[in-house]
């Protein structure tokens, strides 16, 4: 004869606890799912059953945790700055050229941004970038990963130039000015689908021939700063049709 298994005290409680999702983790795997969501149909295709769908849960289990649409983007956004930050963190503990690689950590991280899973995310990001300019909640979450960001590229720049410490600092921001806009435009590439660059050694090799631009440039330290004046370049006259 079989013991019938035990009910209540605390073996059921046990059971209840074991069974019970932990509020942070529902609330991070339901922001994952809807980051594949805005990612795969955009803005549009975002609510909260099919981010239910999406992530294999009871219908309203997106609306018990975000009630709006609004606290859903927002959290998506908190989610967003979550999963950024911890990769720049991995790029900031190894800046530079790792020891015998042939390309910068910064350069593997942009081109791993082009390829899936992290395209998803590079796709997702500029759903939510669309957002920003309509919802001042948004933007501000999302600027705490763009300021960490800038900071890392203007860091990784001066350890990476030869003598970077000792150049003016008006210098250090038009190199890392110039080649963010390059970054920020190759990834928005990546999105449509054009991989103009595939390699980090090839992207090394690009944002080395930027930088080599703007040294040599007369006009070096005032391309990037607000009420800059620039002289015009000296150009051959074109010739009249």
């Amino acid at each position: 004869m079989t013991s019938k298994p035990r009910v209540g005290g605390r073996y059921t409680a046990r059971i209840q606890k074991r069974r019970k999702p932990n509020p942070d983790q529902r609330r991070r795997e339901l922001c994952d799912a809807a980051i594949q969501l805005l990612a795969d149909d955009g803005a549009k295709g975002l609510s909260h059953l099919k981010v239910d769908g999406r992530a294999g849960v009871p219908d309203g289990t997106t609306s018990f945790y975000f009630r709006t649409r609004s606290a859903l983007l927002h959290a998506i956004a908190e989610r967003m700055v979550e999963l950024d930050l911890a990769a720049l963190q991995a790029v900031a503990d190894s800046p530079g050229l790792d020891d015998g690689a042939s390309a910068s950590t910064l350069a593997k991280v942009v081109i791993q941004s082009g390829v899936d899973p992290q395209l998803k995310l590079t796709k997702a990001r500029y759903e939510l970038t669309i957002q920003a300019t309509r919802d001042p909640v948004i933007a501000a979450t999302l600027q705490r990963a763009t300021d960490a960001f800038t900071k890392m590229h203007h860091d990784i720049l001066v350890q990476l130039l030869p003598h970077g410490a000792d150049l003016d600092p008006d210098v250090v921001d038009d190199l890392s000015n110039v080649t963010l806009t390059f970054i920020n435009g190759l990834m928005l590439r990546f999105v449509h689908g054009d991989r103009i660059i595939d390699s980090p050694e090839q992207l090394d090799a690009v944002l080395a021939a930027i930088v080599t631009g703007i040294l040599r440039s007369d006009q070096r330290g005032r391309l990037t700063h607000d009420g800059a004046v620039l002289q015009p370049p000296l150009t051959r006259s074109l010739p009249r049709r």
